[in-house]
């Protein structure tokens, strides 16, 4: 997870439930992005910042030490040594073609850095130097992930050998999930603009605004007609947080034409805050005690420079670097 400040709906449904239960039947590691957050430059008192309320957030939504690693991905020297080895045998063309990089030169053509063009190979070192064969991902990873797939694959084949596997993607429902932003478009993340965003500990008040700021149509102009893409997202946000009977209502009324935006936002408002109160205070009590917070990233470190160590050994010796 990149650190941004705090999780939101979409980190948390996207990625952690699937952690969650990931790691109470396999072998887990998980990390906090912070060498992926530099293509943005956040000064030094901002980047730790975001990796502490990141780390305080995992442990609140269930994240167990005990179960899984969970480790700072700066603290792992050798995932930034797999990047490079990585970046030899990834090509220009390929990098460039990568949806989200086209997406950032877009939306901020001044910050055109290597790291954000590389950014598929440092996320597939992170994948590869514990060998991982599924990986927890949204919607929206699914072409980084190929692209994990397709460099795990060219090492093999220029080394001959079938040292790393191909990881797949793994989601507990079956399917990927994008869930979506405020703003009627795109998915829902901080890069989107924060009133896109539900975050885990945003209070009553705010997220009330939030929602009752999200973008609708002039309301259905036939009976049975379709949704627009903004209201289908709002029904997609409450199938995430409201009971059954509710959503089925308020889909009767968008089909019968007597549907009122109002009522339908101030819903999902109480649904939504139904939902994250729990979790909201849970991460204020984690990330008031700072000593469990070193402790579980110690431990973590420890565990994973195990895994990475024993792979960028063995990855060095099949290149042909050997001591004398």
């Amino acid at each position: 997870m990149r650190p941004t400040g705090n999780l939101h709906l979409g980190n948390y449904f996207g990625a952690l439930r699937n952690f969650i239960e990931l790691q109470n039947n396999h072998n887990c590691f998980f990390f906090i992005a912070d060498y992926h957050s530099l293509t943005t430059h956040p000064n030094p008192s901002d980047l730790h910042s975001s990796v502490k309320k990141i780390l305080s957030q995992y442990l609140a939504c269930g994240l167990d030490p005990d179960k899984a690693t969970i480790y700072i991905q700066s603290q792992l020297p050798e995932t930034a040594e797999l990047y490079m080895f990585l970046n030899m045998n990834a090509y220009l063309g390929e990098l460039e073609r990568v949806t989200s990089f086209k997406d950032k030169v877009r939306q901020n053509p001044n910050n055109v850095n290597a790291g954000l063009l590389t950014y598929p190979t440092l996320m597939a070192a992170d994948i590869l130097i514990h060998k991982a064969t599924h990986v927890p991902v949204g919607k929206d990873q699914e072409q980084h992930l190929e692209m994990t797939r397709t460099f795990a694959a060219r090492f093999n084949r220029i080394y001959d050998t079938s040292y790393f596997p191909e990881p797949v993607a793994y989601s507990f429902s079956g399917e990927l999930l994008k869930v979506p932003g405020l703003d009627g478009n795109g998915k829902m993340g901080k890069s989107e603009g924060e009133n896109n965003a539900i975050f885990l500990v945003d209070e009553p008040n705010v997220l009330k605004k939030k929602i009752m700021r999200a973008k609708t149509d002039m309301g259905p102009q036939e009976k049975n007609s379709a949704k627009s893409p903004e209201i289908e997202n709002l029904f997609s946000l409450m199938k995430l947080v409201s009971k059954p009977e509710i959503i089925e209502e308020f889909d009767r009324q968008y089909a019968d034409c007597t549907i009122r935006y109002g009522d339908l936002k101030k819903q999902l408002a109480e649904d939504m805050e139904t939902f994250v109160a729990p979790l909201r205070e849970r991460i204020k009590s984690v990330e008031s005690d700072a000593a469990y917070l070193s402790k579980v990233a110690k431990t973590g470190c420890e565990k994973a420079r195990e895994s990475a160590k024993k792979t960028i050994k063995e990855v060095r010796e099949i290149i042909g670097f050997k001591t004398f």
